[in-house]
């Protein structure tokens, strides 16, 4: 699902504003976090799983930090524990048929490819959820225990695909408690509004532009 889609336009985003508004505030952040979950689930409902289990490791990982706070030793061990899995799980998908291929080349042999497809986002929440190991680690933000809470951070669908990489110390204020009114409102619709405009009307037609230069270009040379 894109932003400038019909169903994220004209379903989803009217469906997660109107339940938002119409909940109280300690339930939002559950709006926000399963209104996360089906966008990202709408492409690769399997992948789901692995941005959970991510979510969990640190999540996890750093409730540990927190509990042998004055043992450096064992902080640095859950630190690494972190850095570790979110990287090789990263490593794995990106990376594991270009090594068979490699191995294959080199040692004359005909393992078959994985064909795994790289999971939407992947990049982005990786380092998003050890970006907040490593702050935890610095001292630099206080644990998260809510864990559903902390997930929805992970997940928030907005920035979920395609960034930016949001630091826990920049939204952890927010996400327990927020001013919410017209105004803040209004602005957000305004900035949507920029963006959509930008997007369908600037960004697509410069690339399918692009796009046509770029298969005439090939013709000729061909």
């Amino acid at each position: 699902m894109v932003f400038s889609s019909i169903p994220f336009l004209f379903f989803f985003l009217p469906a997660c504003l109107i339940l938002y508004y119409a909940v109280p505030f300690q339930l939002k952040n559950y709006i926000l976090l399963a209104f996360s979950l089906v966008f990202y689930a709408w492409g690769e409902p399997v992948y789901i799983i692995l941005m959970i289990f991510a979510s969990a490791v640190d999540y996890t990982n750093g409730r540990l930090m927190e509990k042998f706070g004055t043992d450096d030793r064992r902080r640095k061990f859950f630190l690494c524990l972190s850095v570790i899995i979110n990287l090789s799980m990263l490593g794995f998908f990106k990376y594991a048929d270009f090594i068979i291929e490699t191995v294959n080349a080199m040692l004359h042999l005909s393992v078959k490819p994985l064909g795994l497809g790289l999971p939407v986002g992947i990049s982005f929440f990786t380092f998003q959820t050890m970006s907040y190991s490593i702050d935890l680690y610095r001292r630099q933000v206080k644990v998260e225990k809510n864990y559903f809470t902390y997930l929805t951070y992970v997940s928030m669908f907005p920035q979920l695909i395609a960034g930016p990489i949001v630091r826990f110390s920049t939204v952890n204020e927010e996400l327990h408690e927020r001013t919410i009114n017209w105004k803040g409102f209004v602005q957000g619709t305004l900035r949507f509004m920029q963006g959509l405009f930008k997007k369908v009307l600037i960004a697509n037609n410069v690339g399918a532009l692009w796009e046509t230069i770029r298969l005439c270009s090939l013709d000729q040379l061909l």
